[in-house]
């Protein structure tokens, strides 16, 4: 706050009886006899006795008010920022004597060092906004998961079906982690990741009739390796398991299953593609324009001005996608499946959040610099998968 606030600081002919009474001259404060001061002109001149805001020496200390301050070297400091002018307080000795004393005529330092106002808050500079990340890593790291999924797709579609599988193992695992670690459910990682890798080949090679029976299969998995443990917990733990199996591994199988199409990779390519933009496009208008709070008691950080965002990239990205790289694709379809996916994609991202606020924890993971873990990058991608696998099927077919 600027000291201005506070008010003047007293000049030098006020100092005088502002600890106690004067060396000189009349107690202030009384009223001195004499007949120049009974005349009404000097009446209206009299200034205003100043009340001290620590009491003189001698007198009873110790009332409601607290015990007398400490002098010395050991609270220099102390003395020192709380003075005028930047010295010793009005008063006190120079050398550490806490004895309060009267000096009428004290004169001001000969140098005194200014002391710094502190910004007042209707003039304070905006605080800067940050991304709350390494960006340089996050960019990295992104582009480098980008190379390994175009290459693996335009490649040979299979290596793309182990990343996928891959993928649903690590962030199965960072799950399951967290779940133990933070609530003590011990959901069984190793029936989920072997049903979770199984269901996402079972999708690509059988259809969605494979996709369901592997996700059954893994779900009664569960259910029979938790038996192995004593009874306590049972219930949670398969809950959380079938849970993990459902929202990891089953969603994923649907990118498998946009993969089978003719056009499959074109496809996969066109749901990565609006989704980052989605995310792109929230994160850039929320940072710059983002002013009222979407869901602050799920995410503080995401804004309805980025949602406006997400949905108007994601829908011009979508009109671009649909028109030129997937087969018999409209534009108008493409306003359609973008904006589809800005809905799923944020929804995603909050169900996430969710799930971490419940844990009490910022990431799932420390696999990816500058993103998180695995699970902190499929937040958006999974629930989209089903989403944009169907408006596909409707518009052009299955393929």
């Amino acid at each position: 706050m600027n000291d201005s606030s506070w008010g003047s600081p007293p000049h030098a002919g006020s100092r005088a009886g502002y600890w106690g009474p004067a060396d000189q001259g009349p107690v202030q404060g009384a009223a001195p006899a004499g007949p120049a001061y009974d005349a009404p002109e000097a009446q209206q001149t009299r200034p205003m006795p100043i009340v001290p805001d620590v009491r003189a020496h001698g007198g009873n200390q110790d009332d409601d008010r607290g015990a007398a301050r400490m002098g010395g070297p050991l609270f220099h400091d102390e003395n020192h920022g709380n003075a005028p002018y930047g010295g010793e307080p009005h008063g006190l000795a120079a050398h550490g004597d806490d004895t309060p004393t009267a000096q009428p005529h004290a004169a001001a330092p000969q140098n005194p060092e200014p002391m710094p106002d502190a910004p007042h808050p209707a003039t304070a500079p905006p605080p800067k906004k940050s991304a709350g990340r390494d960006l340089g890593a996050a960019i990295g790291v992104g582009v480098g998961l980008g190379v390994v999924i175009v290459a693996s797709l335009f490649v040979v579609k299979a290596v793309f079906i182990g990343v996928i599988a891959v993928a649903v193992v690590v962030g199965l695992w960072e799950l399951t982690s967290r779940l133990q670690e933070r609530k003590g459910i011990k959901a069984p990682l190793v029936p989920l990741a072997v049903g979770g890798a199984a269901m996402v080949v079972a999708g690509y090679v059988r259809g969605p009739e494979g996709a369901w029976v592997a996700m059954a299969l893994t779900a009664l998995a569960v259910l029979v390796w938790r038996m192995t443990e004593p009874p306590e917990g049972y219930l949670k733990d398969v809950t959380a398991g079938v849970f993990a199996a459902f929202y990891v591994p089953f969603l994923a199988t649907f990118v498998a299953l946009m993969l089978t199409a003719e056009d499959g990779a074109f496809r996969v390519m066109t749901f990565l593609l609006l989704t980052v933009v989605s995310d792109t496009g929230a994160y850039a208008v929320g940072w710059r324009f983002g002013r009222t709070k979407l869901a602050p008691r799920i995410s503080p950080g995401k804004t309805r001005e980025g949602l406006l965002g997400a949905v108007s990239f994601a829908m011009a990205a979508g009109a671009l996608c649909m028109q030129f790289l997937i087969d018999d694709g409209r534009w108008w379809q493409g306003l359609v499946l973008g904006f589809a996916v800005a809905a799923s994609a944020t929804l995603g991202d909050l169900g996430e959040s969710m799930i971490k606020r419940d844990l009490g924890i910022k990431d799932m993971g420390t696999l990816l610099p500058g993103h998180g873990g695995i699970m902190d990058r499929l937040d958006s991608l999974l629930p989209t998968a089903p989403v944009v696998w169907l408006l596909l099927v409707l518009f052009v077919g299955s393929g």
